[in-house]
């Protein structure tokens, strides 16, 4: 029989290995916004939005010049980030009635890192069904420590479409995500959000965070309302400037010769969603309200790094943040997103590790490298061995300083068009 002296020494040895591989694991947080096209920060070259916060984690870490999506539409794109697999391999379409199944998910990072001892979060937007059922299948809530989203767009006001949000303090989307556990509305009424996840984490753990937008999307740009409770960015930022017009625009009056076969332009032609793209005053409107919402995600950045920073999290703590597709603004008269052209498929992609030396840091890589590299690059920093179903490619090397490039070339696809019947549209670049 062990002795209690024994079982104390054995005991407090477990503890202490127990912390100190929550010290040594880096923790990681992944921000993925919806619609964000290369162009839509000042770190990305635009001169009129105010993102300080997402300028400042570009100049801390690595951003990626040259960083593309693999399917140009939100379903699709992030179910390949989950999986690190392009679409044609994981079979999940937009609108076409199909999931992951849950062989399929049970290889996704979310759960391969949770598996390996790391106390998982997912906050925002689900756009990802999984499981026997898909949204319904309630697979996506009990695979995560933590879960606090909505399934499918959670529009601009959560809490008027999701229950899970009703008990949030604020009412905007980026607010909501981003709330705390320091305030309380009630004894039944905690805040929920991202900065919750940070307080409520075990302390003996490594935690990886995925915090999913559905913001500048159309969703939830359409649905603004400038209500009194909405903070002052979203009622007056950037309404005293003529917002300019993206290079090429063209508005749908002035198309005399449309550039792409009918067969083709119909792909975006299937709703009145992006007829915003049509006129100057309507563009500028919603580039307006885009950048208003950029603002906010930053704003929400920003605070998320001050909450590491309190929390003594900043040192070990990897960023991760990008876009699952970009959007047209009236390029070239186009509108949507499923073409497979650099204005949806380029996106920002900033990564920034607080563990890589300093000479590493603040640097812009022009290497190609897709989504489904995400993946793999945080669990090969987590060092867990990724399964053999990934197709992308850890980015360690570029961020620790390789200038090696990681692919010679970039496939990107959108199968997503066929379900109503038109072509399949592929690209390839290099």
């Amino acid at each position: 029989m062990i002795s209690k002296l024994a079982f104390a020494a054995t005991l407090l040895v477990l503890l202490c290995h127990t912390a100190a591989d929550a010290a040594e694991r880096p923790n990681f947080i992944f921000i993925l916004t919806d619609d964000q096209s290369f162009g839509m920060m000042g770190c990305d070259g635009n001169e009129t939005a105010q993102t300080p916060n997402l300028d400042k984690l570009a100049r801390d870490g690595v951003f990626f010049d040259r960083a593309y999506i693999t399917s140009a539409i939100c379903t699709p794109s992030r179910i390949s980030i989950l999986l690190s697999q392009f679409e044609r391999k994981h079979g999940v379409n937009f609108n076409s009635g199909t999931s992951v199944s849950p062989e399929a998910w049970a290889q996704s990072y979310p759960v391969v890192m949770r598996e390996a001892g790391y106390y998982t979060g997912y906050v925002g937007k689900n756009h990802a069904p999984i499981g026997n059922g898909g949204y319904k299948s309630g697979l996506m809530e009990t695979s995560f420590d933590y879960f606090y989203a909505g399934h499918g767009h959670i529009r601009f006001y959560p809490k008027d479409h999701h229950d899970i949000f009703k008990t949030a303090k604020r009412d905007t989307q980026v607010e909501i995500v981003g709330e705390s556990i320091g305030d309380f509305l009630s004894n039944e009424h905690r805040l929920e959000g991202a900065l919750r996840f940070l307080d409520l984490r075990p302390s003996d753990k490594p935690f990886c965070l995925s915090v999913c937008l559905n913001l500048p999307h159309g969703a939830g740009t359409s649905t603004m309302q400038m209500r009194d409770s909405d903070d002052e960015i979203y009622k007056t930022l950037y309404r005293d400037i003529e917002v300019p017009l993206p290079e090429n625009y063209v508005a749908k009056a002035d198309i005399e010769n449309p550039k792409l076969p009918a067969d083709v332009l119909k792909v975006e032609n299937r709703q009145a969603g992006y007829n915003w793209v049509d006129t100057p005053a309507t563009a500028r409107e919603r580039i307006t309200r885009q950048m208003q919402a950029m603002t906010g995600i930053d704003r929400m950045v920003g605070r998320v790094r001050e909450k590491l920073a309190a929390e003594r999290l900043d040192q070990n703590t990897v960023i991760v943040f990008t876009s699952d597709h970009g959007l047209y603004s009236g390029q070239q008269g186009l509108g949507g997103k499923a073409f497979c052209y650099e204005q949806t498929t380029h996106v920002p992609l900033i990564i920034y590790n607080p563990l890589v030396p300093e000479t590493a840091r603040g640097r812009r890589s022009d290497q190609l490298v897709q989504s489904i590299d995400i993946a793999p690059t945080l669990l090969n920093f987590a060092e867990i061995e990724p399964p053999e179903a990934f197709q992308g490619k850890t980015l360690r090397g570029l961020i620790e300083g390789s200038d090696q490039p990681i692919h010679d070339y970039i496939f990107t696809e959108n199968l997503w068009s066929t379900h109503f019947g038109n072509p399949r549209i592929e690209s390839v670049q290099d």
